[in-house]
């Protein structure tokens, strides 16, 4: 009776190793992010992850609205001041610029300077480095692009 015993316990010991085998083989047979064991589900993505992302966009957009341009017009022997940072374009007619001290205007068109009466180039982006700086109009039908603070005189 004993051999028979032996051979129970071995039948029973064998069948839980290849049970164990195939679930381990299956378990491997499934590639990680496949359709069968995905590393991430579709309803998480839409229902979590997307209205989160959105939102954080969408708050990004609204507080980083930059200044825009406002059209000025300038009569002959009109001036524009300027304040730190502020930038101005020459759209039409002719101006010069007004500083008592080096540099006038930052060319960021052409990555130079204007120094105080040189002529502005009309469609060139001009910068404000230092505070007080002057656009006088120097012909009729001056057209002015500004962003930033300025006064007229």
């Amino acid at each position: 009776m004993k051999p028979k015993r032996n051979r129970w316990y071995l039948r029973a010991l064998a069948l839980m190793l290849a049970s164990m085998a195939a679930m381990v083989t299956l378990s491997a047979a499934a590639e990680a992010g496949s359709q069968g064991d995905p590393l991430v589900t579709l309803s998480y993505l839409n229902e979590t992850f997307l209205p989160k992302i959105l939102a954080q966009v969408q708050g990004t957009v609204s507080g980083s609205t930059g200044a825009n341009f406002t059209v000025v017009d300038l009569s002959k022997g009109k001036s524009l001041s300027l304040a730190v940072g502020g930038e101005v374009m020459l759209r039409a007619g002719t101006a010069t610029c007004g500083a008592a001290t080096s540099p006038g205007l930052i060319d960021e068109t052409s990555a130079g300077s204007i120094e105080n009466g040189g002529a502005l180039v009309k469609n060139h982006l001009y910068m404000t480095t230092i505070d007080g700086r002057t656009v006088k109009a120097t012909g009729d039908g001056v057209k002015l692009l500004v962003r930033g603070s300025y006064s007229l005189s």
